[in-house]
C-alpha cells in the first residue's frame, strides 16, 4: 500500500513550518556515503534511497543504459515560504486564518519562472540529457539520457541492486546540483527505479468484481443474535473466553451510520464537493451507486451530483489488478453519500497504481479546484516510499491547503507494518503532517441507532476447530495503521497532545470512524457471478471505510461553516486541547470482546459448507486505544458537535 526538520519561528506559524521538509539542511552537508558539496555544489536533500544498506548490490550498470527522471522545481522563493503562508492560513488565531487563494493566484505568487526552467534546462541539456518536457505550472522537467550523462550530471554512480524481489537501478550517493541551482531543485525522482505502486486500504474476504457474499447468519444491528448454536440451529457453539458473542453484522447501511455519528443533523452536504481519488474507474459506479442509494434510503442521485475525471488511457493492468480497484471506488463513493446525501462527488481516477500517476491525479484535482475536501483510501509503508515522491507529493498537499482543500488519507490496514515489512512503521501520505489521517475503529452501532460499541480497529482470528469445541488462535489478521513516523518530525499542532514521552516522529493517525470489517459497511457493486454478471451486495472495512465516512462528515461541517476549511490539523489539535468535545475519546476496552463470523467457503453460498470464526478487537499489533491520543484512534471518533465545530 502506499501509503523531517524543525525551525523556530513565530507562534502563529511555527506548527506548521516545524513539520515540513527544508532544504536549508542539506547545503554543504558531508555525508557519510558520497561527495562533500563545495561551495560550487549542493545536494539534493534525502536523494540516497534508504533501502541500500538493506539491498543486494549486483555490480555496475551499463553506462549506455537509460534513465527517464523528473527534476521537480522549487517554489518561487522557496518551499519554506509555502509552508510559512499555509501556517498562516491554517492556524487559529492567524490574521490570515482561512483566507485561502484562487489558484491563478498561487500560480503567479509561487510557480518557478521561466528563467528557473531556462537556467535548469541549461544545465541538463550541458550534460548531455534531453529535456522531454516542463509539467504543468514549472512544476518539472521531464529527463531522458543515459546512465554515464545521469552520472556526470549529478556527481553520483548508479549501480545495480536487488531489493524487495526486483531488480533495479539506483545511485549510491546523493545527488549533487550546482550551487547556483541548489534553491531551484526542489527533488528528483526516477534515477531510483524501484517500482512504487499504492494498494488501496479496503479489506475483504474476496476483491471485487469476482462475486462474493457474506454468510449467514449476521446481524442487522450490532448486538441482534447471540452465537450459541450454528447455523443448522441445533449445533452449540463453543464460548469464548467464557463468553457467547454476537454474531458479524451484515455491514451498516447510510441510515445506521448517519444516526450514529450524525445524530438527528439536518445538514445534508448541499453545496459541498467532495473529490475522491483511486486508480482506475469501475465502468459501474454510477449505476451501482444509484442502486445500493435507493435500496438503502440514502436518496437516488440527481443530475450532475456524481462526475468521473479519468485519463485519456488507463495503463499497468497486469501490476495493477484494475478490477481489484473497482471495489475500492464503490467503497469510497458510497460511504461518502451515505454520510453527505446531498454533496457532489468527483471522482478522480489515476492511471495505474503507480506513485508517479496517483501525484499526476492529485496535481490535477488541486489545479482543477472543484472540490472542497478530499478522501485517498490508498497508501504504501513509509520505507516504500522515496524521499523525492515524498517532497513531490507535499508539495501538492501545500498548495492545496492555501486553495482550501482539505486532504485526507486513511491511515492502513496492517497495523505497525512490523509483520508485513519487518519494520515498525507508519503508511504513506497519512504520515505527511500536511494531511488529516483517519485511523479505524470497531464500533458496534445498535437497534437505536447509537454506537453500543467504540474501540481500537485490530483482529486476531481464532477458527473453530473440527471438533467443534474450541477456538484456536491463527493470529493477527489486520488493524488499523499508526504509530510514528521515520519520515517527519512531530508537528507543534500535535504537541500537548501526543505524549511527549512518545516517539519523536510525526504521530500516526489525527482520528479515526469505523474501519473493522467485522463491523463494516454494506456496499453494492457488480459483480461476476458464476453464470451471469450482475449487481450484488457485501459488507467491507478498512481505513478506506474511515476516510470516506469523515470526508462526508467534514462536508456537512463544511456546509455549516459556508467555506471552505483547508488544511484541518491545527483547527483539529486546537479544539481537542481546549476540550471542545467534538470528538468521542475511543476506549481501549470494549464490551464483547470480538464477534463471531460466518464465510462461505464458496465465497458465494452455504452449498459448499460453512467456516466459523472468532475476530477480535482492540489487539492491533503493537498498537493500543487509550485514554486521549493514541496511535490506532488519534483523537477519537467524531460526533454530532463536530458537524457545527466551526463558524
Amino acid at each position: 500500500m502506499r501509503v523531517p526538520r524543525r525551525i523556530t519561528a513565530c507562534a502563529v506559524v511555527g506548527a506548521m513550518v516545524a513539520a515540513g521538509w527544508s532544504q536549508a539542511g542539506a547545503v554543504n552537508a558531508a555525508t557519510p556515503n558520497g561527495p562533500t558539496a563545495s561551495s560550487q555544489h549542493r545536494a539534493v536533500p534525502k536523494s540516497t534511497p534508504d533501502w541500500l544498506p538493506k539491498a543486494k548490490h549486483l555490480g555496475s550498470t551499463a553506462s549506455t543504459s537509460g534513465v527517464n527522471f523528473r527534476v521537480y522545481l522549487a517554489p518561487r522563493g522557496g518551499i519554506d515560504a509555502v509552508k510559512a503562508a499555509v501556517a498562516s492560513v491554517s492556524t487559529p488565531g492567524s490574521a490570515n486564518y482561512r483566507n485561502f487563494v484562487t489558484p491563478a493566484a498561487y500560480h503567479r505568487t509561487y510557480d518557478a519562472t521561466a528563467a528557473t526552467v531556462a537556467a535548469v534546462r541549461a544545465w541538463l541539456t550541458g550534460e548531455g540529457l534531453h529535456v522531454a518536457s516542463v509539467g504543468p505550472y514549472n512544476s518539472y522537467l521531464q529527463v531522458t539520457g543515459t546512465v554515464a550523462q545521469a552520472q556526470a550530471a549529478f556527481s553520483t554512480t548508479i549501480q545495480r541492486f536487488q531489493h524487495d524481489g526486483a531488480t533495479v537501478q539506483a545511485n549510491t550517493t546523493p545527488l549533487v546540483v550546482p550551487a547556483a541551482l541548489g534553491a531551484s531543485v526542489l527533488t528528483v525522482t526516477g534515477i531510483d527505479t524501484t517500482p512504487a505502486m499504492k494498494k488501496a486500504q479496503a479489506t475483504a474476504a474476496a476483491p471485487a468484481p469476482p462475486a462474493f457474499a457474506n454468510g449467514r447468519p449476521c446481524s442487522a444491528y450490532y448486538g441482534q443474535l447471540t452465537a450459541s448454536v450454528q447455523a443448522d440451529l441445533k449445533t452449540p457453539l463453543p464460548t469464548f473466553h467464557g463468553e457467547a458473542l454476537p454474531y458479524a453484522v451484515c455491514g451498516y447501511t447510510g441510515p445506521q451510520f448517519r444516526a450514529a455519528y450524525e445524530g438527528n443533523s439536518n445538514l445534508s452536504g448541499a453545496g459541498v464537493t467532495v473529490g475522491i481519488v483511486d486508480a482506475y474507474a469501475s465502468p459501474t459506479i454510477a449505476a451501482d451507486a444509484d442502486r445500493y442509494a435507493r435500496t438503502h434510503g440514502d436518496g437516488s442521485y440527481v443530475a450532475g451530483q456524481f462526475k468521473q475525471t479519468v485519463p485519456a488511457k488507463f495503463t499497468h493492468p497486469a501490476e495493477c489488478d484494475p478490477s481489484g480497484w473497482y471495489g475500492e471506488e464503490t467503497l469510497d463513493v458510497e460511504a461518502v453519500h451515505a454520510m453527505a446525501r446531498n454533496a457532489k462527488i468527483h471522482y478522480y481516477g489515476a492511471a495505474s497504481c503507480f506513485d508517479t500517476d496517483f501525484t499526476t491525479t492529485i496535481t490535477k484535482l488541486v489545479n482543477d479546484n472543484d472540490v472542497q475536501i478530499v478522501s485517498n483510501s490508498y497508501g504504501e509503508p513509509d520505507s516504500e516510499l522515496s524521499t523525492g515522491q515524498i517532497a513531490a507529493d507535499q508539495a501538492v498537499f501545500l498548495q492545496a491547503a492555501m486553495q482550501g482543500i482539505s486532504f485526507m488519507f486513511s491511515s492502513g490496514d496492517s497495523g505497525d507494518e512490523l509483520a508485513s515489512t519487518g519494520i515498525k512503521q507508519s503508511d504513506s501520505s497519512a504520515s505527511d503532517p500536511y494531511v488529516t489521517a483517519v485511523g479505524g475503529t470497531s464500533t458496534g452501532i445498535g437497534r437505536d441507532g447509537r454506537i453500543t460499541l467504540n474501540t481500537g480497529w485490530g483482529t486476531k482470528k481464532y477458527s473453530l476447530s473440527a471438533t467443534g469445541k474450541s477456538w484456536p488462535l491463527v493470529g493477527f489478521l489486520y488493524g488499523a495503521g499508526g504509530g510514528y513516523s521515520n519520515l517527519f518530525n512531530r508537528p507543534d499542532y500535535q504537541n500537548g497532545v501526543v505524549p511527549a514521552s512518545a516517539p519523536a516522529g510525526r504521530a500516526v493517525p489525527d482520528v479515526a470512524m469505523d474501519g473493522d470489517p467485522t463491523t463494516g459497511m454494506l456496499i453494492g457493486i457488480t459483480q461476476t457471478f458464476p453464470h451471469s454478471v450482475h449487481y450484488g451486495e457485501y459488507r467491507i472495512g478498512g481505513t478506506s471505510l474511515s476516510s470516506p465516512l469523515f470526508a462526508g462528515m467534514t462536508a456537512l461541517l463544511i456546509q455549516h461553516a459556508g467555506s471552505r476549511l483547508g488544511f484541518l490539523n491545527p483547527t483539529l489539535y486546537d479544539q481537542y486541547k481546549k476540550g471542545k468535545g467534538t470528538f468521542t475519546d475511543v476506549k481501549g476496552t470494549p464490551k464483547d470482546p470480538g464477534n463471531v463470523r460466518v464465510d462461505y467457503a464458496n465465497g458465494l453460498n452455504a452449498t459448499g459448507g460453512l467456516l466459523y470464526s472468532v475476530r477480535t478487537f482492540n489487539q492491533d499489533s503493537s498498537l493500543s486505544t487509550k485514554n486521549g491520543w493514541d496511535d490506532v484512534t488519534g483523537i477519537g471518533s467524531p460526533n454530532p458537535k463536530y458537524l457545527t465545530s466551526i463558524g
